[in-house]
């Protein structure tokens, strides 16, 4: 059901990842708006942990009322970490990093499964990563139209080293109803470490399937599961 006239509609805030800006979310954002929820898409300098959490968190201040904190990939370790905020009501991670207490980015990718897809990330250069150009398509967005996927390309934000190894100090999603979308043909993110994070996080799951960046590719199924948690948090 759209927002519009539901008593308990909560805002949204959609957070972004690694490699990427909020722009991404501009499908998503227009189904959402259009459906009558209040979005504000964050845009976080992915340079620390500690900071992307302070953005964020000053987003989740700006709303009125209760906040669906919604994080694709990197994002879901800053909403993992500020959705503590007591305006948070739910989390919903979009193929997503949720890590546990003490845990960080760098830690979760640390040993990938045998046989998983190596993520085309070059070495650091000035403490900050890219994705290798050419293998972009193929490693973050293969179901993205190749012009759309090209741009992404070049348009990449230097990903800071110390936003990879922030590590959680109290995961949000002990306290917090969470959503997780899985991926199923992501090779940034290995499938099996999406199911075992939200199994882990008490989710409620969904699979898809689509590339690391299905936000993008398919927003409409990402929009539906977004007010799919906003609806069952309303009815609460």
């Amino acid at each position: 059901m759209p927002a519009t006239g539901t008593p308990g509609t909560k805002s949204i805030v959609l957070v972004h990842g690694g490699f990427v800006d909020g722009s991404g979310w501009a499908a998503v954002y227009r189904i959402l708006k259009n459906d009558g929820y209040d979005v504000t898409v964050v845009q976080n300098p992915t340079l620390s942990l500690k900071d992307d959490v302070s953005v964020t968190r000053r987003a989740i201040a700006a709303q009125r009322g209760p906040v669906l904190l919604v994080g694709h990939s990197y994002g879901g370790a800053v909403i993992t970490e500020a959705g503590t905020d007591p305006n948070v009501a739910g989390l919903v991670y979009i193929a997503a990093f949720a890590p546990d207490r003490g845990e960080s980015v760098s830690s979760l990718i640390k040993d990938p499964p045998p046989g998983a897809p190596v993520p085309p990330i070059l070495p650091a250069r000035d403490g900050f990563l890219f994705l290798d150009p050419p293998k972009f398509h193929f490693a973050f967005a293969a179901d993205v139209d190749p012009e759309t996927a090209a741009f992404m390309a070049s348009s990449q934000v230097p990903w800071g080293v110390e936003a990879l190894t922030g590590t959680i100090t109290e995961p949000a999603w002990r306290t917090k109803p969470s959503w997780y979308l899985v991926a199923t043909e992501d090779r940034m993110i290995p499938p099996p470490a999406q199911r075992n994070m939200s199994k882990r996080a008490g989710s409620t799951v969904t699979e898809v399937a689509g590339s690391h960046a299905i936000y993008v590719s398919q927003p409409k199924s990402v929009a539906a599961f977004i007010e799919k948690a906003a609806n069952e948090i309303a009815a609460k």
